[in-house]
């Protein structure tokens, strides 16, 4: 095999590799149970988001009740087409991200009961990257959130 092929071959078995771990599915590890934050971090940073531990994305404030936040946030939810809301538990909401492309992505929001703040986490259902686009969701999000609570 010539130079040119097996550089070809490097290219090509380098490429495989990485759109494969693309469609490797990420394992759930946290309980489902409960309205817990401190369950709220990023397993894979590569392919999510959170307000708890190092994403470095600040929680969502809101004045007055949580009842005003829970309207705040489902206000907000409702400007995303692509968003659907699929548990409501206490002071929790999942809700599921549907891209253009297909992929889903978990956004799970819990309130904070000591004080006017949601803590969120937006992860990839599928694969090990996400290219931004969980960090970007959320600062849209968190943008948008912030003009329901304004006004």
């Amino acid at each position: 095999m010539n130079q040119i092929g097996l550089a070809a071959s490097v290219c090509v078995f380098a490429l495989s590799s990485v759109l494969g771990g693309c469609a490797i599915a990420v394992p759930t590890t946290e309980s489902r149970s409960g309205a817990d934050a401190s369950a709220m971090g990023c397993a894979l940073p590569s392919n999510c988001v959170s307000t708890v531990g190092s994403s470095g994305l600040p929680p969502l404030r809101y004045a007055g009740t949580s009842a005003q936040g829970l309207a705040a946030l489902q206000a907000t939810l409702a400007t995303f087409p692509e968003a659907k809301v699929v548990r409501t538990e206490g002071l929790m909401i999942e809700s599921i991200f549907t891209t253009p492309a297909g992929f889903k992505d978990e956004v799970v929001f819990i309130f904070d009961a000591e004080s006017p703040r949601i803590e969120f986490r937006s992860r990839s259902l599928l694969g090990l990257f996400d290219f931004g686009k969980n960090r970007s969701r959320m600062r849209e999000f968190s943008a948008r959130f912030e003009k329901q609570v304004t006004r």
